[in-house]
């Protein structure tokens, strides 16, 4: 999927619709005068529902309908008729979205299963017929209750990739290599850094018509919890992995110390992800000879399960598979749900500052400007 295509981050503002008035009508027919109140009630107004689908990747459908409102609900009539409800708008979102409020950065819900829904925020309530109201000593109502107000508010959406395992290395490590040749995903490969921009699925065959997700994220450097590189914008998506794939090429200068830089720009980011089960493949092995190899496994982190590979050869690309098939079907692995954290909303600072600078000129003394025109205008 080209990164024109890939939106994995919107902004949308939701209202949903108002209840319907009460109606206050009184029974009126040729044969009676007073026939008392017979309002019915006002109409439910129409919810904003959030729906998972399987058939949507990312959220470029809500790119530019960005402005999303429910119906409002029907007042109620004679004859104590209820109001129509108002017509509820539904938002298919891909499995996996997270949702924010976009003022305070709060976390709301989030959409995981294909056909699972969440009111995001519901309709008003419809107000009550002058029916509802007699009494023995007010017996003709003439007043009804209104119906409830809608809610307006701004949400942000946030994708994260769902996958069974997620590959995190480097740039220029080989991760989109490996996901080309062991699934039919053609994701961007060249020999410069940050080739791939976007996140990239892949189905990945396995012995017996299996198969398991695997997730390309884009190369990782060190700072990437402070903003280098592409910075934070996409590990979110590891958080919902089974399994870290760390993919290290064979001819780095140090093999531990590029691990130990990976795992830590995770546990800055969250450091939830470092309890995930994680596997080493040590790539570009097809050059290497049985000397080479024993000398690089001395420096291979201690309590990892390490496979050296190569994409071009096919170098322990089927042990890998195995290794990889074995952890994401352990009960231990199976994703856990991490705790949201508040979205950061950096904008707001700045808002701030700006509206704190505006008030000092509102209560800038202007009896500086006598005496140059100002005070003959």
């Amino acid at each position: 999927m080209s990164s024109s295509n890939f939106v994995d981050y919107v902004k949308i503002y939701c209202r949903s619709g108002k209840g319907g008035p009460g109606s206050k009508h009184l029974y009126r027919d040729k044969l009676t005068m007073k026939g008392g109140p017979d309002g019915g009630d006002g109409g439910r107004g129409g919810h904003i529902i959030l729906r998972g689908s399987k058939n949507h990747w990312t959220l470029i459908h809500l790119k530019y309908a960005r402005h999303i409102h429910a119906g409002d609900g029907e007042s109620g009539s004679r004859s104590r008729s209820f109001g129509k409800e108002g017509e509820d708008k539904i938002i298919e979102v891909p499995c996996g979205t997270v949702v924010y409020d976009a003022e305070t950065g709060e976390y709301i819900c989030d959409i995981t299963e294909d056909g699972q829904e969440r009111v995001l925020f519901a309709g008003g309530r419809g107000g009550q017929g002058n029916w509802h109201f007699r009494t023995s000593t007010n017996q003709t109502p003439r007043f009804a209750q209104p119906g409830e107000d809608s809610i307006e508010k701004a949400v942000v959406l946030q994708l994260k990739v769902l996958a069974d395992v997620g590959l995190v290395g480097f740039p220029n490590a080989g991760k989109s290599t490996l996901l080309s040749v062991v699934s039919a995903a053609k994701p961007e490969i060249a020999n410069y850094p940050f080739t791939t921009l976007v996140p990239n699925l892949g189905i990945v065959a396995y012995r017996n018509n299996k198969s398991f997700v695997m997730a390309d994220i884009p190369g990782i450097i060190e700072g990437a919890a402070e903003g280098r590189g592409l910075g934070l914008r996409f590990l979110r998506h590891i958080e919902r992995n089974s399994i870290l794939l760390f993919m290290i090429a064979a001819d780095c200068d140090d093999i531990k110390k590029e691990y130990n830089i990976l795992l830590n720009e995770l546990q800055q980011y969250n450091p939830e992800l470092v309890d995930k089960q994680r596997i080493l493949a040590i790539t570009k092995c097809d050059m290497l000879d049985e000397e080479l190899t024993f000398e690089i496994k001395k420096e291979i982190p201690e309590g990892i399960q390490t496979v050296f590979i190569s994409s071009i050869s096919g170098l322990g690309i089927m042990e890998l598979k195995d290794l990889i098939w074995t952890e994401i079907n352990k009960e231990s692995n199976k994703v856990v749900e991490l705790a949201h954290r508040p979205m950061k909303i950096a904008y707001r600072e700045e808002e701030i500052i700006e509206e704190e600078e505006e008030e000092e000129e509102e209560e800038d003394d202007l009896s500086k400007y006598k005496g140059i025109g100002w005070d003959e205008l």
